[in-house]
């Protein structure tokens, strides 16, 4: 049985007094939650903070991303042994904006996923289609390339570390959301590749996210469907509220 993980996207928001009382709200809501995993993930500039917030507690904290060197004139980014110096446990990598608005490719997703494990961090691996490609009915051929280009050279015992995260761009922010149904299809067909590119026992123990403007409102029907293991939050998770309430409808 996958154990659902459920984790909170910040993106670039909050500050560092908004980013502490977020994490230590979260905290308090979830005092008695220990059957689903649960991570944040706030900006860079707030990790040691937030991670002061989330000490003693079941919630783990996360990065935004991460580079694939390990140290070096490579002004502006961050490496893996830092995020771990920062206290983290997983961190998000090929996210739709990464890919679309700052133009990371397959590749280099490739090499940050591979540094990632390497590095001791779980990464959340993120694939999606555009709207352009859903209307063109190319969803699950956009999604089959970017998995096998993310996952090339990982088919072994370190793929164990990387949950996959579905997330139709066309859903994210925009407070559209893939019906369950389409949610479960392309999830069932994550699973069935990467049983077909590993094995099945690696594909029946991978755990599968859906992020796209998942909301209190709609988390027990996608968390229905059989190969929904857990959510990728975005906006709902900058409300500990809110983020609280999805982790308890799925405890």
């Amino acid at each position: 049985m996958r154990k659902p993980f459920i984790a909170g996207n910040w993106k670039m928001n909050t500050n560092s007094a908004t980013a502490v009382a977020l994490a230590a709200g979260v905290v308090n809501e979830l005092q008695d939650v220990d059957t689903v995993d649960v991570a944040v993930c706030p900006p860079y500039v707030y990790l040691q903070s937030v991670a002061a917030a989330l000490s003693a507690s079941n919630v783990a904290l996360g990065a935004q991303d991460v580079y694939f060197e390990d140290n070096g004139a490579f002004t502006g980014e961050i490496s893996c042994q830092m995020l771990k110096d920062c206290c983290c446990t997983y961190v998000i990598l090929g996210h739709s904006e990464r890919r679309h608005v700052l133009g990371e490719t397959d590749e280099l997703i490739n090499k940050k996923l591979k540094a990632a494990i390497a590095g001791g961090l779980m990464p959340i691996f993120c694939v999606g289609e555009l709207l352009e490609e859903r209307d063109a009915g190319k969803t699950m051929d956009v999604v089959e390339g970017q998995i096998r280009k993310g996952l090339d050279g990982l088919c072994d015992e370190r793929i164990q570390a990387i949950t996959i995260a579905y997330e139709p761009v066309w859903a994210i922010g925009t407070g559209r959301t893939a019906t369950p149904e389409q949610a479960q299809e392309v999830h069932a067909m994550i699973r069935q590749l990467i049983a077909t590119i590993c094995d099945k026992s690696v594909a029946d123990a991978m755990r599968i996210q859906y992020g796209g403007s998942a909301k209190p409102s709609n988390t027990a029907e996608l968390m229905a469907q059989p190969d929904v293991d857990g959510l990728l939050v975005g906006g709902a998770s900058l409300k500990a509220e809110d983020f609280s309430k999805m982790i308890k409808t799925v405890a």
